[in-house]
């Protein structure tokens, strides 16, 4: 009797691998909605995150085959609802990585087997995997700061601006080389510049004394300003920076993984 009653409280329950799947979907629809209702692109949140547009979508989609180990799943959940605005520790808690501990009736009370993996180890698992891509995430952080102040220092020797001879404007432009030439527009008080980036490279943009862009763009990125009197751009890897003045050929900004510096200015109005 004892055996049949255990039979019949017997209640099924979901594999570890459905509730992860039900999980993952369920947080994955609200990181969309989050991301939709703030107005970001994946793209952008590429750029925030350093984690591949692939997992991205396959976390927005619930779709656990695309994903690496639960473990990473957890710190990329994570990553992206820090991203997002959202407390990542508490939201990606919710993720199972370990089994739960499914009823042991089948295997005796208080077995021995259920004590070889106590619930703090798994604790102590997850906090080290956070830790660590907090450090990572924090190291990149640093870098990123240290580059910007470093651009951001007022340079002591700074590049001459060679003004085209009034006579020959467009000769003198294709003779000096891009960085060095301050470029005179071609329609009357505005002047454009467009950029599509060959490789990813932080990249700033002023125009008319205001700071329109700064960050880093993705390979891949094309991307158009325009200003009434001055553009200036600036970048940590000019070659991979492609640039058309006015909607003229495009051309490198200078030579791959050096900084440089491009000022043009619109055309007098006469």
């Amino acid at each position: 009797m004892k055996w049949l009653r255990k039979k019949n409280n017997h209640q099924p329950s979901l594999s570890l691998e459905q509730q992860r799947a039900e999980k993952l979907a369920e947080l994955g629809a609200q990181l969309w909605a989050l991301r939709q209702e703030q107005g970001l692109s994946l793209e952008q949140v590429v750029v925030l995150t350093r984690i591949p547009q692939r997992l991205l979508q396959a976390i927005e989609e619930g779709n656990l085959n695309d994903l690496p180990e639960p473990v990473y799943i957890q710190g990329l959940i994570r990553q992206f609802a820090e991203a997002l605005g959202l407390n990542g520790v508490e939201f990606s808690g919710t993720f199972p990585i370990s089994s739960a501990r499914v009823n042991s009736r089948s295997l005796g009370n208080n077995s021995p087997i259920s004590q070889l993996r106590p619930i703090h180890l798994y604790f102590l698992y997850i906090f080290l995997i956070v830790c660590s891509v907090n450090g990572l995430s924090q190291l990149l952080n640093n870098a990123v700061l240290q580059a910007s102040n470093s651009q951001n220092q007022p340079y002591l020797k700074q590049k001459s601006i060679v003004k085209p001879e009034p006579t020959q404007p467009k000769e003198s432009l294709k003779v000096q080389p891009v960085s060095d030439t301050l470029s005179d527009g071609q329609q009357g008080q505005v002047v454009q510049i467009g950029v599509t980036l060959k490789a990813s490279s932080w990249i700033r943009v002023v125009a008319d004394g205001k700071t329109e862009f700064e960050g880093i763009l993705p390979e891949g990125t094309h991307r158009i300003w325009k200003a009434q009197e001055q553009l200036t751009v600036k970048t940590d890897n000019a070659g991979g920076v492609l640039m058309s003045v006015n909607q003229e050929k495009a051309k490198e900004m200078g030579e791959p993984g050096k900084e440089e510096e491009v000022r043009i200015a619109a055309k007098p109005k006469l």
